[in-house]
C-alpha cells in the first residue's frame, strides 16, 4: 500500500497528489506543511527525522515530538492537517519544552503552553480557517511561530554545529571535542535539543539521507556508500530497524 512521509519532507508514494504540499516557512529553518489524510485501508508512515512539529489537525492544536522510530498515522480519511516542522534542534526553543520531554509522543498544546493561550490561538485559527483556506491559516501559523522566535533570541550556534558535525558522520567523541564541550555535556545538550543522544541522531540523520538519495533513483550500493553506511547490508539493517519497512517498500 502507499507510505507517505510528512515528517522528513517529502512523499514516497502520494495517492492523492493533492495530499501533502510543503513549502519552506518564513520561521528561520522551518517547513509549512499540509497534509490530507488519502482513502487508504493502511496507515500513513511518518518517518523519524530529529524534529519537532506544531500542528493543526482539525481544529485540534498538538505537538508531535522527535520520534526515535516510525510512526503510523492512521486517522480517518479526509482530516485535514496543517503544520511547521522546525529543523533539528530549534524546535525547543520555539515550543517552550525540551525535546527529550516530548521524545515519541504527540500531546496537546494546551499540554505545553497556558490553556487560556491555546484557546485563543485556537479561536483566531479557527476564524482565519472560516474567512480563507489551509493556506491562509498556516501563514497565521507561521506568524505565531515567528513571533515565538524571535522573542527566544538568536539560536544556539553550537547546537547547529552538532548537527553539521553529525550529519558529516563524526562519532560522539569527535563532536565533543569539536564543540568544545565533554561527551557527557554534548549527551545533556543533544538530549535537550534534539529529543536523543548524538548516535541516535546520527542514525537518524543517516536513514533520511539514504531515503532521499534512495527517491531519486541511486542504486542501493551506491546510496550505502554515500550515505556512510559500511555496505548495502548495513543500510537495509538500519533502515528497517527505524522504518519498520525495507528502504524499497518507503520508494515504492
Amino acid at each position: 500500500m502507499p507510505v507517505t512521509d510528512a515528517r522528513d519532507g517529502g512523499v514516497v508514494t502520494d495517492p492523492d497528489p493533492g495530499a501533502y504540499r510543503e513549502r519552506a516557512s518564513h520561521v528561520p529553518g522551518a517547513v509549512l506543511w499540509r497534509r490530507v489524510m488519502p482513502a487508504s485501508e493502511s496507515a500513513q508512515r511518518v518517518l523519524p527525522d530529529g524534529c519537532m512539529d506544531l500542528i493543526w489537525a482539525d481544529g485540534e492544536l498538538m505537538i508531535a515530538g522527535p520520534d526515535t522510530e516510525a510512526h503510523l498515522a492512521s486517522d480517518p480519511a479526509g482530516t485535514r492537517y496543517v503544520g511547521l516542522r522546525f529543523a533539528p534542534g530549534t524546535g525547543p526553543a520555539i515550543l517552550g519544552a525540551p525535546a527529550h520531554e516530548l521524545r515519541d509522543r504527540r500531546v496537546p498544546l494546551a499540554d505545553l503552553w497556558p490553556a487560556v493561550r491555546v484557546r485563543r490561538l485556537a479561536g483566531h485559527l479557527h476564524a482565519v480557517l472560516e474567512s480563507g483556506t489551509l493556506t491562509d491559516l498556516g501563514a497565521a501559523m507561521e506568524q505565531v511561530a515567528g513571533d515565538r522566535y524571535q522573542q527566544a533570541g538568536p539560536p544556539d550556534p553550537v547546537v547547529a554545529n552538532m548537527v553539521a558535525l553529525v550529519r558529516a558522520g563524526l562519532p560522539a567523541a569527535g563532536v565533543a571535542e569539536a564543540t568544545g564541550i565533554s561527551e557527557r555535556q554534548l549527551h545533556r545538550r543533544c538530549l535537550t535539543a534534539f529529543g536523543y543522544g548524538p548516535k541516535t541522531l546520527g542514525r537518524i540523520l543517516r536513514m533520511n539521507r539514504a531515503v532521499d538519495l534512495a527517491r531519486t533513483g541511486t542504486s542501493f550500493a551506491t546510496v550505502a556508500a554515500v550515505a556512510g553506511y559500511a555496505d548495502q547490508a548495513h543500510l537495509a539493517r538500519d533502515v528497517k530497524a527505524l522504518t519498520g519497512v525495507p528502504l524499497g517498500t518507503l520508494i515504492r
